[in-house]
């Protein structure tokens, strides 16, 4: 039995809300144990003898029969959130600027992104060929160029992105989960 992390994209923005409790119960209903979510934003942790990526394809399709809506899912291994948390050379918490951390289910993809990104001035760290961190000024994440640049289309399906305080409630949710 393996612990994962699941994060949903896009959900409560946008006109897609999935009440957290709804969230649990239909992930429940999948051949997993100890679903718990995580805030309001589709953050989830939750046992499962499945591969990681079955496990990511029966969560969509789940995700789209119940809530009628393209459901995308990033998931890591309990292992490889603690990894990430712990390579993030950015402080969680800072006065001047936000530390963010943009997860990939497809490697070519953040590789994309990362090409694409190298345009911008700011500070950005590829954790991993599915993570790369990277700061927003506090009260400027949304205009942030990387902000932007995560929000195109055609990162959509693929990418999803947590603030590191985030991450690191994953990681601590996951190890309790794994007892």
């Amino acid at each position: 039995m393996e612990t994962f992390a699941v994060l949903l994209r896009g959900i409560n923005v946008g006109g897609i809300n999935i009440k957290m409790a709804e969230l649990k119960e239909c992930l429940a209903s999948l051949p997993v144990k100890q679903v718990k979510t995580l805030l309001a934003s589709g953050n989830v942790v939750l046992n499962s003898e499945l591969s990681l990526a079955e496990l990511k394809s029966r969560i969509e399709s789940a995700l789209a029969e119940r809530f009628n809506y393209q459901a995308w899912v990033v998931i890591l291994t309990a292992q490889r959130v603690t990894e990430l948390v712990e390579a993030c050379p950015y402080p969680a918490d800072s006065a001047e600027q936000h530390s963010y951390v943009t997860l990939a289910s497809d490697a070519e993809a953040l590789s994309r992104l990362v090409e694409e990104a190298k345009q911008f001035e700011g500070e950005m760290t590829l954790l991993g060929p599915e993570a790369l961190a990277w700061l927003a000024p506090v009260g400027g994440t949304l205009d942030a160029p990387m902000s932007k640049l995560t929000a195109r289309a055609v990162y959509k399906s693929t990418t999803t992105t947590r603030n590191l305080r985030t991450l690191i409630k994953l990681k601590e949710a996951c190890a309790q989960l794994r007892g």
